[in-house]
């Protein structure tokens, strides 16, 4: 087993050295605030002493992948044996080298033996709270490098203060750490900057329902002159619900079959504030039905894109799905079903990945409740599950 000590400005940048050295499987042993430098007492600078360990060929290098990870827990699990070995392999180490090795192997060696039996945890990078933390996150399914990521700022903010804080302190940290992260891009429902409001997406996602939604918000909270265009011609069914909402809103749509059709409706509801635009919900993996849409929408007009996914779905589905239609500008996404699942980690994930903000989330089939405008705060929230 090849241990070692690193010294760095901060836990970010002694994780990225130990990872780069002794791999993603190196086990943190101990690690502890250090000043050095300095004149008379005054000026000293900061660091981060953290002693790490690895085996340089695991047993399990050849294994798959499951047996893997169930070899590595119980090697961790085995706190004392795991401490006692390193301890064992210093000594055997010191018997060989001389010099500057063997004065780091007795400074490695006292640092190793302070350290308390039973100390070394099943996660040993993290302190119980932060371990909480990872495991949240694990569960809510966010992405590894971004679960890295967030732990290894948290690390540092860990030791910063002082290597104390409660729960509720380290669960604020967590909240403020992952609405940094995605407060760069738009989020929000609509602005009014744009007249055209098209959704787009698979079927089943409930496309024509956050429509209805959308506009009821308009009509009823900001007195908007409010139009639907549905392209949906396959379901006879769709053009029916779209028009009981219409009725019921009292507002005027438009069944458009070719671009021909959308350049008139277009010009029948010129002095609207907003039109909103439904289309068909089919096979996602069948790229022809993109094109089609291009066929009738014209998407050079004064248009804003919403894509809808279901939080039901699976991350690769999602991130297939934005890939067949990258072809038209997204702008935002929605996503629905919020009640139908209790992870959402993979919201957090598409929003990292395509840098695109959320317009609504749904939690319903009610119209025109069940629908909140989306910030960075309540994206967070959702996933730690604070209110």
């Amino acid at each position: 087993m090849k241990v070692k000590k690193y010294v760095a400005a901060n836990m970010t940048e002694a994780m990225k050295k130990i990872r780069a050295e002794l791999g993603n499987d190196a086990v943190i042993l101990n690690s502890k605030i250090a000043h050095t430098g300095g004149f008379l007492g005054l000026f000293k600078k900061r660091t981060i002493e953290v002693i790490a360990a690895a085996d340089p060929k695991p047993k399990y290098q050849q294994m798959p992948k499951v047996k893997q990870k169930q070899m590595i827990s119980s090697k961790i699990e085995q706190n004392d044996e795991a401490r006692n070995q390193v301890l064992q392999n210093v000594s055997a180490a010191e018997q060989k080298p001389s010099g500057e090795i063997v004065k780091e192997l007795n400074e490695l060696k006292a640092l190793l033996k302070s350290i308390p039996a039973g100390s070394v945890s099943a996660s040993p990078s993290y302190p119980a709270p932060l371990q909480l933390m990872d495991k949240l996150l694990k569960e809510q399914e966010i992405d590894a490098s971004i679960q890295a990521s967030i732990l290894s700022s948290l690390l540092e903010k860990w030791y910063v203060e002082g290597a104390s804080a409660s729960i509720e302190q380290v669960y604020s940290w967590l909240e403020q750490e992952m609405v940094k992260r995605i407060s760069s891009v738009s989020f929000g429902g609509i602005s009014f900057s744009k007249k055209y409001i098209n959704v787009v997406g698979p079927t089943g996602v409930g496309k024509t329902t956050t429509l209805a939604k959308i506009a009821a918000d308009c009509v009823i909270t900001h007195k908007k002159k409010v139009a639907f265009i549905t392209t949906d011609t396959y379901r006879i069914a769709a053009i029916d619900q779209l028009k009981t909402y219409a009725k019921i809103l009292n507002v005027p749509l438009e069944v458009c079959y070719t671009i021909d059709d959308f350049k008139k409706a277009v010009q029948t509801f010129h002095d609207f504030d907003l039109v909103l635009i439904d289309t068909a919900g089919r096979n996602f993996r069948n790229k022809q039905y993109v094109e089609d849409l291009k066929q009738v929408i014209d998407f050079d007009e004064d248009m804003e894109t919403y894509l809808v996914l279901s939080l039901t779905a699976k991350q690769r589905d999602m991130e297939d799905i934005f890939t067949q239609f990258s072809s038209i500008n997204i702008d935002k996404f929605i996503f629905t079903k919020a009640d139908e699942t209790s992870s959402y980690g993979s919201m957090y994930n598409m929003i990292n990945k395509y840098n695109k903000g959320v317009a609504y989330m749904t939690n319903g089939q009610n119209v025109p409740d069940d629908m909140i405008a989306v910030s960075p705060n309540n994206i967070a929230k959702s996933i730690i599950g604070v209110e």
